[in-house]
């Protein structure tokens, strides 16, 4: 390996202290398990310096804004549109994507299809730490892929990988997975907080300096957000995270943080034998497998992103054996249930506190907009007064703790989505309620909780 000259230094993440050496209490502040392994630069840099001016160095200094022309981020269309759309249109050059999942939730297979497919355009390079050259073939060749154009190396030298790659010059390169990856310039362990963010940093740097598109895969903790140091995110331009039912074909990909496009946009993806495929309308398959009309079950519009998406949410309200009654939610906050059941039994007169209450959202989808509220409490009071709501029914509005029925943004949009699934009936905010009447669509305008006890 190629050692990098570099003094390793320990700096406490508490007051700042340093040490030359590790230890577990830091010897200024007493605080236990806070030296953080870092790298002390010399004065000459031995990298060349990244100011987003590759003509005249004078250019780098103090300008107007009005001065500064701004250029055109045109990206480089990945060849699926889910994927595209999370990526805010494509691929722009010179941006690093931090992706994340759970393990085996396709993260790796997604990112050679992806580079197997652009290999016939443009230049690419898949980078493996985690796998063999021998597994990367087997998994292309059972996925059906083109294996002609694309570069592989297995390296988790970060040093190295720059190396080749300074001799390829790829304009897609995938880095799985960052966790792999360690630089000569410290001592502790592939892994560790100093180790990936120093790595990804010389990796950033690389990817701004020759205009290559970086992906980033970054393993996750047992809670499910992305392992290692919290500055990570902040250092790349998107973050995308995989998301999905263990029990379920479908795969989400939720857009974090994109400098290049909206955020929380989401793509839908079904697993197959042949590798992820894009799901052009996921309303339909998710809306596919519903059943007739039963109790505790009703049909929102939420919206993710750029586009609406009609989701169906269940409700299962039961007699409790237990003390505390159960709040159990699979897709929405917890706490919000809580404070729902609340106010229906507050303005409503519908008290929950001897019953169970389960909220599920079909298809492993997860909601955090409050236009969730209104439906979440038609199929709790389906559920609890075993009716049934009509099948041709949408709701969606946001629940105030007064008992109000607030409006959502986008009204419009999510009724035109709705209709075009053959729902006829919704039941929205009277804000939200439309100027024109839409064709084959009744409107139910409301206002307080109270009234929609009423209409069922």
């Amino acid at each position: 390996m190629v050692k990098v000259p570099g003094k390793a230094l320990y700096i406490c993440a508490q007051c700042g202290a340093h040490s030359a050496k590790w230890s577990g209490q830091c010897p200024e502040c007493q605080a236990w398990n806070t030296l953080e392994e870092s790298v002390v630069r010399s004065a000459s840099p031995r990298h060349p310096r990244f100011n987003g001016y590759a003509g005249d160095p004078l250019l780098a200094g103090v300008r107007s804004l009005a001065d500064v022309q701004p250029q055109a981020q045109s990206g480089n269309a990945t060849g699926n549109g889910e994927l595209d759309r999370v990526l805010g249109g494509g691929l722009v050059p010179g941006s690093v994507i931090l992706i994340g999942g759970d393990p085996g939730i396709g993260k790796s297979t997604l990112l050679l299809q992806t580079l197997c497919a652009l290999s016939s355009t443009l230049s690419s390079l898949y980078v493996t730490g985690e796998e063999s050259a021998e597994q990367i073939s087997l998994r292309a060749e059972r996925l059906g892929l083109p294996r002609d154009n694309l570069r592989l190396l297995t390296e988790t030298c970060v040093e190295q990988i720059l190396l080749h790659a300074k001799g390829e010059l790829p304009a897609v390169m995938v880095i799985d997975s960052i966790q792999t990856v360690f630089t000569d310039q410290l001592q502790s362990a592939p892994g560790s907080v100093a180790q990936v963010r120093e790595s990804a940093a010389q990796l950033v740097r690389f990817a701004k300096q020759q205009g290559t598109s970086i992906f980033l895969v970054g393993h996750v903790t047992k809670e499910g957000t992305l392992a290692g140091p919290r500055v990570l995110e902040h250092m790349v331009d998107t973050v995308l995270y995989f998301e999905g039912e263990p029990g379920s074909h479908f795969r989400l990909i939720r857009t974090i943080k994109n400098r290049f496009g909206a955020v929380n946009e989401l793509g839908v993806f079904a697993m197959t034998d042949r590798g992820l495929r894009e799901v052009s309308n996921p309303s339909a398959i998710f809306l596919s497998h519903r059943q007739q009309e039963v109790p505790g079950s009703v049909v929102m519009v939420t919206r993710e992103g750029s586009r609406p998406l009609l989701v169906e949410v269940q409700a299962l309200v039961d007699e409790s054996p237990l003390a505390n009654p159960r709040r159990v939610t699979l897709g929405l906050e917890q706490n919000r249930l809580s404070m729902l059941l609340a106010v229906l039994h507050r303005h409503c007169g519908v008290a929950m506190f001897d019953r169970d209450v389960f909220v599920n959202l079909v298809g492993g989808v997860r909601i955090n907009e409050t236009a969730a509220d209104l439906p979440v409490l038609l199929a709790v009071l389906s559920s609890y007064r075993d009716r049934t709501l009509p099948r041709e029914l949408i709701a969606f509005g946001e629940v105030g703790l007064a008992g109000e029925i607030r409006a959502v943004q986008n009204g419009a949009e999510r009724l035109k989505e709705a209709v075009k699934h053959g729902f006829r009936q919704a039941v929205v905010a009277r804000k939200n309620a439309p100027n024109q009447a839409i064709k084959g669509l009744e409107i139910v305008a409301v206002e307080r909780l109270a009234e929609v006890l009423d209409l069922f």
